[in-house]
């Protein structure tokens, strides 16, 4: 009888249904025709599903990273980064990368920064002579890095999935985060040694320090952050709340860039994502008890072991079906219906919950760049005036750092464990 609850899914997304409506919807035809389980139970299970204390962290998250979008901050930290690395040769490529790892401190999430930040390096690329594809492409490779680098949405939504610390997740991702962009700035200057790409800004000491006064007091948001988690003065959900009123008080206190009416427009924006989100969680959250219930993760799990119980090979498959489903699912969805499919695989050849949430958003970041359905193609496509054909041709290029930075993600556990473990264990 399980086929009929994938059946019931895959129909109704090929019909066209809403992800989160489909994973609801899936479900109930299951318990309608099961006859075992009592239909009352899809709402207690959707309820129950968003009845989370660490869900909480997402709409202050979202909202945080458009208050900083919406009080130009964005103009503020690429100011910084140019004065910081524009001096290097392609220096407005680099300028893109460490302008991304400092908003990434503050968004959690790849389409904001992809839509935000990305609008202002697209264009100052273009009119330094850069060419646009070359720019499109290194902005999309670039916004990955915002999921990776605490705060991240996706390992908030992944943490409730899996019971795993919040917190440890954020802290798991601040060296790949690093990587990614150190990786993502030898493909520049690389790129700018074989093309010729000059350097667009002299360094000057008096530049660097104006820049960085006017950007301190946003740059400070991923301190209070990180340094409030770690330090214990608060939980990651409190820590949102935190750079929420922060950002609220820089916008319209400080600077006084942030209007009331453009504080109303962003409440709007924030209720509007964290509904489709919440959505998408509640209707996974039955799907995936039906998973579990009815034994397919024993089922997979034995399944796979039968092929190879490498712990190589396992997590190689694994990579590319995780690749695959990034390609044709939104993120939210993917780890909220995969993770009760794929995490007693993970226990059963000995991966850490934590290492795997780390491999499992990297995973969906990439899909993020790959079509059909990859939702920073079509932010840069809009931004950029290129078609979608384009947008994804400009990114291809990318997705080669991103994979080395993904094999050294899968396999060297050590990089991705020894920060929680040395805060948290």
């Amino acid at each position: 009888m399980t086929w009929i609850l994938f059946a019931g899914f895959l129909g109704l997304m090929l019909l066209g249904v809403p992800v989160a409506v489909a994973l609801g919807a899936g479900s109930l035809i299951y318990v309608w025709f099961d006859q075992s389980v009592p239909p009352l139970v899809v709402l207690h299970r959707m309820a129950s599903g968003v009845d989370s204390f660490p869900l909480l962290a997402i709409p202050f998250f979202v909202m945080s990273g458009s208050l900083m979008n919406s009080a130009g901050i964005t103009e503020r930290i690429y100011s910084f980064a140019t004065a910081l690395v524009g001096w290097l040769k392609g220096g407005l490529g680099h300028v893109n990368v460490v302008g991304s790892v400092i908003f990434a401190g503050m968004s959690g999430t790849a389409v904001a920064d992809a839509g935000g930040l990305g609008n202002i390096e697209i264009k100052a690329m273009k009119e330094h002579g850069y060419p646009l594809p070359f720019a499109v492409g290194l902005t999309g490779a670039s916004a990955t890095i915002g999921p990776i680098i605490p705060p991240s949405l996706p390992m908030v939504i992944y943490g409730v999935s899996a019971n795993t610390s919040v917190g440890q997740l954020f802290a798991a991702g601040l060296i790949p985060g690093l990587l990614m962009a150190l990786t993502l700035m030898a493909s520049v200057a690389w790129v700018a040694h074989v093309r010729g790409f000059d350097r667009d800004a002299e360094f000057r000491w008096a530049r660097l320090g104006h820049t960085a006064k006017r950007a301190f007091l946003p740059m400070m948001t991923p301190v209070l952050l990180v340094g409030g988690m770690t330090s214990g003065a608060f939980t990651p959900t409190e820590a949102a709340i935190a750079a929420t009123f922060y950002a609220l008080i820089l916008g319209m206190v400080v600077y006084r860039t942030l209007s009331f009416r453009g504080l109303m427009r962003v409440t709007m924006e924030t209720i509007e994502t964290t509904a489709v989100v919440l959505l998408i969680v509640a209707g996974s959250s039955i799907f995936g008890w039906l998973i579990t219930t009815t034994r397919v993760t024993e089922e997979v799990a034995g399944a796979v072991l039968s092929i190879t119980s490498n712990p190589i090979l396992v997590l190689l498959l694994v990579n590319i079906l995780l690749l695959v489903v990034g390609c044709f699912l939104e993120t939210i969805a993917a780890i909220t219906i995969l993770v009760p499919v794929l995490l007693p695989l993970m226990a059963a050849i000995g991966v850490d919950p934590v290492h795997f949430g780390l491999i499992m958003v990297l995973n969906l970041m990439i899909g993020l760049l790959t079509p059909p359905v990859g939702m920073v193609l079509y932010i840069l496509a809009r931004v950029s005036g290129l078609t979608f054909e384009e947008t994804t041709k400009a990114c291809a290029p990318f997705l080669i750092p991103l994979f080395i930075c993904l094999a050294m993600v899968t396999y060297w556990p050590g990089m991705v464990l020894w920060l929680p473990t040395l805060i948290y264990r």
